[in-house]
């Protein structure tokens, strides 16, 4: 049976995690999610086995990019605990995974219940479990990290999320991990946190991804399509709709952070992570509607400065050409994305919307405020 590592304010106890076996969003799903072969294959010369089975602490991991993650490694073979705040479910049964799998998972996985803010308590109980890599996928400030390695001088690797949004903003593109970066961006911390790496010493990597989707997905990317499609309402579209962006599956980039693992390739290396493609606004919205099985959808373009939205966002993606290059992920690493667009939206919808869960209610009000000028206007 498994334990569950419950931490309390200077007390630390084992006590069983309970595995609920409810179906997702209460639905029973019946379709298998299939991890292709290539996920448990040797890629180049680094293969993660269960003879170097490793104990993994991941910060946060209860949602999105964590829970797909977290599955990889237990596959793998290796000792993993989330540190979370507990006040989400430890696990939760993915759309398509059968019963028998998400129990086998949740019986491996283990708990270990804090607040990262609270540094001295963190100090205190990472020093008392000891872990030899940390994955964090949820930290945005380096002061939230400090604590981590001075809790683990032995660790072996730190993992680290960060973002392709630190990027300066560029006529060049796409970006490359040697690019310039934006202290005033909004993921500075981020950019911070990868400075606190370089300067101590230890064995770090950090992966840039650009836009992620996929089941679960917590951001309003490929779900704000998936609203407006199944309610047959026209897509607004920023000014001329041929702005190009980019996507990467969210299973494609637990796959990355696989890779890393043990990599002396990786060590103190930065890696950018998405999909293949490139694609325009307006091609998302058809690549979109093709993904769901809905009609080629009406595409209404807009200035985004005739309008005042307030505080609400018109649209889900920086109105600007943002991708980037990951041929250093493909080349250092041997990753390659599994996932092209349109399958891979097609895997979010059938494994979630399309199962009608999704995590925000649809909110066309900015829309109505498109089309109403846009009627007026012609």
């Amino acid at each position: 049976m498994a334990r569950l590592v419950a931490l309390q304010q200077n007390q630390l106890s084992l006590s069983p995690l309970a595995s609920s076996l409810s179906d997702f969003s209460g639905t029973r799903l019946q379709t298998q999610i299939q991890f292709k072969r290539k996920l448990c294959q040797p890629k180049g010369s680094f293969y993660v086995s269960a003879s170097s089975t490793k104990k993994i602490l991941i910060m946060g991991g209860t949602r999105f990019i964590g829970v797909f993650l977290s599955r990889l490694l237990v596959k793998e073979g290796h000792e993993v605990t989330l540190f979370t705040r507990g006040k989400a479910p430890i696990t939760q049964q993915l759309p398509g995974e059968s019963d028998s799998d998400y129990a086998d998972f949740s019986s491996k996985i283990l708990h270990l219940k804090g607040d990262r803010q609270d540094f001295e308590f963190v100090k205190s109980s990472l020093s008392a479990q000891g872990f030899d890599v940390v994955y964090d996928i949820n930290g945005r400030e380096a002061n939230e990290v400090e604590p981590i390695l001075d809790a683990l001088p032995n660790l072996q690797q730190f993992i680290y999320c960060s973002s392709a949004g630190v990027y300066l903003k560029s006529d060049l593109l796409p970006h490359a991990e040697t690019d310039a970066v934006d202290p005033k961006s909004r993921h500075k911390g981020k950019l911070e946190t990868e400075s606190l790496l370089q300067k101590r010493d230890v064995n770090w990597t950090s992966i840039r991804p650009v836009y992620i989707y996929g089941p679960l997905n917590y951001n309003p990317v490929e779900e704000w399509f998936f609203h407006r499609l199944k309610a047959g309402r026209p897509i607004p579209i920023p000014s001329s709709g041929i702005q190009i962006t980019q996507l990467g599956h969210v299973k494609d980039l637990a796959r990355a952070f696989i890779q890393v693992l043990g990599n002396d390739k990786a060590s103190q290396q930065v890696f950018n992570i998405s999909g293949e493609k490139y694609v325009t606004f307006d091609g998302l919205a058809r690549a979109c509607a093709k993904a769901g099985g809905f009609p080629e959808p009406e595409l209404i373009h807009y200035n985004p400065k005739d309008f005042d939205f307030g505080k609400k966002k018109s649209f889900p993606f920086r109105d600007q050409h943002f991708f980037a290059s990951i041929e250093k992920a493909k080349s250092v690493l041997g990753w390659e994305p599994e996932f092209g667009l349109v399958e891979g939206l097609a895997d979010s919808y059938n494994l979630d919307f399309g199962r009608g869960t999704y995590r925000k209610e649809a909110d066309f009000s900015t829309d109505d405020i498109i089309l109403g000028k846009s009627l007026v206007s012609v």
